[in-house]
C-alpha cells in the first residue's frame, strides 16, 4: 500500500494543523531573530574588521528591542495557535511523504531488472549532519543563515550526485589501474558567501558522456550510467602519469582493504540520501523542493511534537526528530520511532530511528527486490555513553521488528543498511561503552578495524567549530587538501575525548592521527537473500559542503550480487 503524502488521515485536521502552526510561527521567528541578531558567526565577526564596521553594536542593540517588542506583541496570538496545534500532534503521522515524478537517467540503471544477467547490481548511500537548527540556535555552532544554507546544500547535492560515474580504464603497461571519479575531471563549483553556489546544478536528465562496457583493465563493476573512457597506447602515459592525474581510490591510505577517496564532490549516482539535524521546516522545504526532482520519495519533519503518550518519548518536544530521507526508489512501508531515554537539551528534540523499506525493482523469477534502510541520530552530550548504549539497543530491536513485521514471501532483500549521526567515534577513550556495543556484531562498519581502532586510511568527520572558516578548510577543494594532510588534519578535526582525569595518549606510536569520526554508514547481509552476496566497492568522504556545515559527509557504493538466476534456493 503507498503511503499517503499528508501526515493527517484526513483535510479537516490537516487545515486546522496548518491554521495552529501559522499563528505560532511569527513569534517564533521574532524569537529566533533576537537570538540571531545578538550572536554573530566567526565569519561575519571577520567580515566586521575587513570592512571596520563599528556600528554592529548599534545594530545589535536597536535589533534586540525591535525584535523583542514584536516577540511580546505576537505572544498572545502564538499562544492562541499552540492551544490548537498542540492537541493536534495526538493524531498527526510522524513524517511527512513527498513524491514526484523523476527524469529517468540516460542510461542510469535504476532498477534489478535493468543490470546484466548474472543479478549484480550497486547501490549508493550517503549520510550528511547539516546543522540546519532556527539560524539563531546554529549560531552556537559557528553556523548561521539556516535558509540559505539549506539552499545552498540541496544545489551542491544535487550537482554531485546527477553527474555521470566517470570511471577511466588504462591499457598500458604503465597502467595505474582503474581510475575514480574525480573531482580534478570537472570544473569545481564557485565559491560564495556560506558556501552557496552560482553554477546550477545538472539536472537529472542532463547530457552525459559517452557510456560503453568495461574497458581492457576487465573491471566487471562498470554498471549502466557509468561514463567509461578506455585509454591506450601513447595517451594512456598522458594521462596516468601527469604531475596532476585524477586520484586512483585508495591510493590515500596505507594498505587499506577499501577502495576509498576524499572528494570535493558528492558520489555519483547516489540512491539513498540521509540527512540529519533538518530540525528547521522551512530548509527542509527548500531541501524537498531541489532533491525532489533528482530523488522522487522524500520524507522530512520526521518526529513527534509536543507530549506524548507515557514510556513514547521523554518529555515535552519543541523540535522533531531533524530525520531527512531522500530516496530514487519507492517507499513501499515507513516507520519511525522516539528514544524514550533522552536527557538534557536533548531530549527537546525528538531523537529516533526512522526505518523505511525501498522497491528496488523486479528480477528474472518475477520476485520483488527490496532494501531496507535505517537513520538514525544518537545523544548528543559527552560523558553519557550509557544513554546511547542503550538507545542502540532500543534501535537494533525497532529494526528487527520492522523487517519481521514487513517481509514478504516473494521478496528478495538485497540491502539492509544502518547510518546516520552516533555522536560517539571509536577512538576516544570516553566512547569505549559503545564501541563494544553489539550493533557492531550485527552490522558491519568499513572503517573500523575493531573496538577502539580504526583502519589507517579512517578521517574523522567532526570538524572543529571554531575554525569552520579558516582558509585550509572554508572551501571543498582546500578541505580535500587538509584532509589528506595529517599534519593538517590534527588543526580541524575534532580530536579524541579522554575519560575524566586520565591523560589521553593519542595516537599509538606507529598509527595515524584520525580524529573523530561520529557518522557512520554501516551494513549486513545475515537479513539478506541467500546467495546474495555484499561488497563494498567505495567509500568517500565528501568536502563538498565546507563552510555550510561542521560535519563531513561520507557515502558508501555497495556492489551485490545474487546467484545467476537471481533466485533463492
Amino acid at each position: 500500500m503507498a503511503l499517503r503524502e499528508s501526515p493527517f488521515s484526513n483535510g479537516f485536521a490537516e487545515a486546522l494543523h496548518a491554521l495552529g502552526w501559522g499563528l505560532i510561527l511569527p513569534c517564533f521567528w521574532f524569537l529566533d531573530q533576537l537570538i540571531a541578531v545578538c550572536i554573530s558567526t566567526s565569519l561575519e565577526r571577520s567580515h566586521r574588521l575587513e570592512q571596520e564596521c563599528y556600528l554592529h553594536p548599534l545594530k545589535v542593540f536597536f535589533g534586540a528591542i525591535f525584535f523583542f517588542t514584536l516577540f511580546l506583541v505576537s505572544a498572545p496570538i502564538a499562544f492562541l495557535g499552540f492551544l490548537l496545534w498542540a492537541p493536534l500532534q495526538a493524531a498527526r503521522r510522524p513524517f511527512s511523504y513527498h513524491q514526484e515524478a523523476v527524469v529517468r537517467r540516460e542510461g542510469g540503471g535504476s532498477g534489478w531488472e535493468q543490470q546484466d544477467g548474472s543479478g549484480k547490481a550497486t547501490f549508493g548511500f550517503v549520510t550528511a549532519n547539516l546543522c540546519l537548527l532556527p539560524d539563531g540556535l546554529a549560531r552556537f555552532n559557528n553556523l548561521g543563515h539556516t535558509q540559505r544554507r539549506a539552499a545552498a546544500i540541496g544545489k551542491h547535492i544535487v550537482q554531485g550526485v546527477s553527474r555521470p560515474r566517470i570511471r577511466i580504464f588504462v591499457d598500458s603497461p604503465s597502467s595505474c589501474g582503474t581510475l575514480s571519479p574525480s573531482s580534478s575531471l570537472l570544473p569545481p563549483a564557485a565559491p560564495c558567501s556560506y558556501g552557496a553556489t552560482d553554477t546550477q546544478a545538472q539536472p537529472p536528465g542532463a547530457e552525459h558522456p559517452e557510456e560503453g562496457g568495461p574497458g581492457a583493465a576487465g573491471d566487471g563493476r562498470t554498471n549502466p550510467g557509468d561514463a567509461v573512457i578506455d585509454v591506450h597506447g601513447n595517451d594512456t602515459e598522458e594521462l596516468s602519469c601527469s604531475s596532476h592525474p585524477p586520484r586512483a581510490l585508495g591510493t590515500l591510505g596505507a594498505g587499506g582493504d577499501v577502495p576509498w577517496e576524499v572528494s570535493t564532490l558528492f558520489p555519483a549516482n547516489v540512491d539513498i540520501v540521509c540527512l540529519e539535524e533538518v530540525f528547521d521546516k522551512r530548509a527542509a522545504l527548500r531541501l524537498t523542493e531541489a532533491l525532489g526532482p533528482l530523488f522522487g520519495h522524500i520524507l522530512y519533519d520526521v518526529g513527534v511534537y509536543a507530549c506524548q503518550t507515557p514510556g513514547c518519548c521523554s518529555g515535552f518536544k519543541f523540535f522533531n526528530s531533524g530525520l531527512f530521507v531522500a530516496s530514487r526508489y519507492p517507499l513501499l512501508e515507513a516507520q519511525y520511532h522516539c528514544f524514550s531515554n533522552g536527557r538534557g537539551e536533548d531530549a527537546l528534540a525528538a531523537k529516533g530511528l526512522l526505518s523505511v523499506k525501498v522497491l528496488v525493482g523486479q528480477n528474472q523469477s518475477q520476485k520483488k527486490v527490496v532494501g531496507y534502510f535505517n537513520c538514525t541520530h544518537l545523544h548528543a552530550p559527552e560523558g553519557e555513553g550509557a544513554i546511547r548504549c542503550e538507545q542502540l539497543s532500543m534501535l537494533t530491536k525497532w529494526i528487527g521488528e520492522f523487517q519481521e513485521k514487513n517481509k514478504q514471501a516473494d521478496e528478495v532483500v538485497v540491502f539492509d543498511v544502518l547510518c546516520g549521526d552516533f555522536n560517539f567515534d571509536n577512538c576516544s577513550p570516553d566512547d569505549a561503552l559503545e564501541q563494544k556495543h553489539a550493533v557492531f556484531e550485527d552490522y558491519r562498519d568499513p572503517c573500523r578495524a575493531g573496538p577502539g581502532k580504526e583502519k589507517p586510511w579512517v578521517i574523522g568527520t567532526l570538524l572543529e567549530q571554531p575554525t569552520l572558516y579558516d582558509e585550509d578548510v572554508k572551501t571543498p577543494e582546500n578541505l580535500q587538501k587538509t584532509l589528506e594532510r595529517e599534519d593538517l588534519r590534527k588543526r580541524y578535526i575534532s580530536p579524541p575525548v579522554s575519560l575524566d582525569g586520565t591523560h589521553l595518549v593519542y595516537p599509538e606510536s606507529g598509527q595515524p592521527w584520525v580524529g573523530r569520526r561520529i557518522d557512520y554508514i554501516l551494513y549486513r547481509e545475515t537479513s539478506l537473500a541467500k546467495h546474495c552476496h555484499t561488497e563494498v566497492e567505495e567509500f568517500t568522504f565528501v568536502t563538498q559542503l565546507a563552510g555550510l556545515t561542521d560535519h563531513i559527509p561520507v557515502g558508501l557504493r555497495l556492489t551485490v550480487t545474487l546467484d545467476c538466476d537471481g533466485t533463492e534456493p
